[in-house]
């Protein structure tokens, strides 16, 4: 029997890496909508954009039914087509890639900064040519990536901005939130994000042209805006000027939604505590390396990641998971680097070509973080951690 195996489980129940945080307040505005005249397309969709634009700082906010569907809409606002290239993150979740794809775009993958682990500047320098037409930064874990270095290669190149900021709502770039400083910027609402609305997403923009492309191409490509109309039948009349997608919220999300984010600031505070804990509890574990933060943006920590330095122990990654999850700590790794996945294998993207990401991936798991997270649950994972690291140990 090994040490490992002597380990007692600490917990009876079950702790997920992330999870919801639901009041009263935010059932009851859900309650709201359903005894009212609304169940879809109504006014809460409007006051939900109002809110998240008047937060971040941006002019416009386009409500969408996901955050994938958010992405897609920003790759057709920016003209995307097919023969243009995009650059962005292996490092991610698929969406960030697919939605290129979704408008016959090609994907190409710049290599992280392995201490961020953001998209590196550099490499983006590197991979832009003639074909290229935007930039897709991915904010991962919540920590903005290096926004200035890419805003100024986009002007120098006149590409287009679109900043994945699923994870980072919340968070700041230079003081600045995240969310007025690139060309669009995408949130997303799902469960485990800073704020839910079930599922959802939303593009904000200081672009009036984005703007309204997002919210036409969110409703099948039709307009009902009599200035924007070929002809005039009737005030019935509308017209369908291109192919759109149904990538609208229901009010019952965007009530929810509105709810949640009058919370945003407590929820991040709580994010932030527990990560102190965390820091204070691994840092002085050979076996571990604990997140780096760019000095210049304040990080809105929708995951926290620990990085096993394997060499100094006995066994690899997939044993530390495993003997996690039974402790009935939810960790969980984020994310296999997308150029990996079989379906871009079939696109002929190459293992090994993205080695910063690819040796990252191998070394990576995600501590449970979210706002819920009683002291028990904390300490509980910082006693699974240092048992099991100390247990495999070399």
């Amino acid at each position: 029997m090994t040490r490992v195996d002597e380990l007692k489980k600490l917990r009876v129940s079950y702790l997920p890496y992330g999870k919801q945080m639901i009041d009263e307040e935010d059932i009851q505005a859900v309650l709201n909508v359903l005894r009212g005249d609304y169940l879809t397309t109504g006014p809460h969709i409007n006051q939900f954009e109002k809110a998240m634009a008047n937060y971040v700082g941006a002019k416009y906010a386009v409500a969408f039914s996901n955050g994938t569907a958010a992405l897609h809409g920003a790759c057709f606002a920016a003209g995307i087509s097919k023969g243009d290239e995009v650059i962005t993150t292996p490092m991610t979740f698929a969406a960030s890639a697919n939605c290129v794809l979704y408008q016959g775009g090609k994907v190409v993958f710049a290599d992280i900064d392995p201490k961020t682990y953001n998209i590196d500047p550099i490499e983006i320098e590197k991979k832009i040519t003639g074909k290229t037409k935007a930039i897709i930064p991915v904010d991962f874990t919540g920590q903005p990536a290096e926004l200035k270095e890419i805003v100024d290669i986009a002007k120098k190149h006149s590409l287009i901005v679109i900043e994945d900021a699923a994870h980072a709502l919340g968070a700041t770039y230079k003081d600045i939130k995240i969310g007025s400083i690139s060309d669009m910027t995408m949130f997303s609402f799902h469960p485990v994000k800073h704020i839910t609305s079930g599922e959802g997403g939303m593009i904000v923009t200081n672009s009036k042209k984005y703007y309204e492309k997002l919210l036409q191409f969110r409703s099948h490509g039709i307009t009902r805006d009599a200035d924007k109309l070929q002809e005039n039948h009737g005030p019935w009349y509308y017209e369908m000027q291109f192919l759109g997608y149904n990538y609208r919220m229901t009010d019952i999300q965007a009530a929810l939604g509105t709810s949640q984010l009058e919370k945003l600031d407590m929820f991040v505070e709580k994010r932030k505590e527990i990560v102190t804990k965390y820091n204070e509890a691994f840092q002085n574990i050979r076996q571990i390396t604990t997140p780096f933060q760019n000095s210049e943006g304040e990080s809105s920590w929708h995951l926290y990641i620990i990085r096993l330095n394997l060499d100094e122990l006995s066994v690899g990654r997939r044993e530390i998971f495993e003997t996690l999850q039974k402790q009935n700590i939810g960790v969980n790794v984020h994310y296999i680097p997308v150029h990996l996945l079989p379906y871009y294998q079939q696109l002929d993207y190459e293992k090994g070509s993205l080695p910063n990401a690819e040796n990252l991936y191998e070394e990576i798991i995600s501590l449970p973080l979210f706002p819920a997270m009683t002291e028990q649950d904390v300490a509980d994972v910082i006693v699974a951690v240092k048992r099991i690291i100390e247990a495999y140990a070399k």
